[in-house]
């Protein structure tokens, strides 16, 4: 008796491959654009001589465009060398902590929780704690998580060491925030080995003797 396999190939519709392409490019435009707006709302300082340029450039001619983006950036250079504590504040720190905050934690938060042994496997599914805020600060950080069903407050405690290693942090600290939610303490430098330059002992009895 010869057994005979028969295979069925199905062709593949084009119209489908093409209305599948396309939402997933709309999907990808949307969030692309709600980063952009995002982004947008956070350095209206940036976004607006952006705006700006780009309006004179359809309304009256790129090189119009140019001129005001030009402008624009002179701005923004001098106010940076009068008011440094201030351009500092509003636009290279606020970058910085939220590049940071991606960088250490976002981009890689699922893999390393996982590696951690804080993901819960069920089935096919791999549930990982919720990354609620990031806080990022000159010597520490301080990450918020939201706790999965079936955990406690003991299954982050005895993981403080892992977490520590797999972030790249010198130590980690593990505090309970409120019901379901554990604040992640990361030290990233020590602040007590930074040289403090102490004024001269003679200055303090010249003031004195004065």
């Amino acid at each position: 008796m010869t057994t005979t396999n028969v295979k069925i190939v199905r062709d593949s519709d084009p119209a489908t491959e093409i209305f599948a392409a396309f939402i997933y490019a709309l999907m990808y435009a949307v969030v692309g654009a709600a980063i952009a707006v995002h982004w947008a709302l956070l350095f209206p300082m940036i976004s607006l001589p952006i705006a700006a340029a780009v309006t004179v450039s359809v309304l009256w001619g790129w090189p119009f465009g140019v001129g005001v983006a030009g402008i624009a950036l002179a701005g923004i250079m001098l106010w940076r060398l009068r008011r440094p504590e201030m351009f500092e504040r509003w636009v290279t720190r606020r970058a910085r902590t939220r590049f940071l905050a991606w960088w250490r934690y976002r981009a890689r938060w699922n893999r390393k929780l996982t590696a951690c042994g804080l993901a819960i496997i069920d089935g096919d599914a791999t549930r990982i704690p919720r990354l609620l805020s990031v806080a990022i600060g000159e010597h520490s950080d301080r990450v918020r998580v939201r706790m999965l069903d079936g955990q406690c407050p003991a299954d982050y405690d005895n993981r403080t060491s892992h977490l520590c290693h797999a972030f790249g942090a010198l130590d980690c600290h593990a505090d309970l925030a409120g019901p379901g939610v554990y604040d992640l303490t990361f030290r990233r430098s020590d602040a007590l080995a930074e040289t403090v330059i102490l004024p001269r002992v003679d200055d303090w009895t010249k003031k004195e003797a004065a």
